[in-house]
């Protein structure tokens, strides 16, 4: 999957939660965060809309993009975690700091459940026209 087709993919199905979505999409997603980010970030600084220089606070557009992609990365973050045959509930153990990131990361760069699981059909299997 390439990158405008992972994000348009993401960003069409920014609220659903059910499915199954492959490591590529959910990366390059990532890779698509970051790069707003920094983005928004850079405008924040030319309009003087910077609330410090600290890394970790954002700005009005900082602040809009964040709760604009909010809602797509929780999506695509659980069909990724569905894609290894997890729940989504697995994304809560980010919130124990450092072991959780560092076992959700191993979860996200799992390769895919082989064919179909509890969560639907591989992403990566081509899908008969009939279906």
């Amino acid at each position: 999957m390439s990158f405008t087709a992972a994000v348009r993919s993401v960003l069409s199905q920014y609220v659903q939660f059910g499915g199954r979505a492959r490591r590529s999409e959910y990366w390059w997603f990532v890779l698509f965060t970051i790069l707003v980010g920094i983005v928004a970030g850079i405008i924040d600084i030319a309009l003087g809309t910077d609330s410090s220089s600290s890394l970790w606070s954002a700005g009005l557009v900082g602040t809009i993009v964040n709760l604009a992609l909010l809602l797509p990365s929780l999506a695509v973050g659980v069909r990724r975690l569905h894609d290894t045959n997890r729940s989504g509930w697995w994304l809560l153990i980010a919130l124990i700091p450092l072991v959780g990131a560092i076992v959700l990361i191993v979860f996200m760069v799992q390769d895919s459940t082989p064919g179909p699981n509890r969560f639907g059909p591989s992403p990566k299997e081509p899908q008969p026209s009939w279906a």
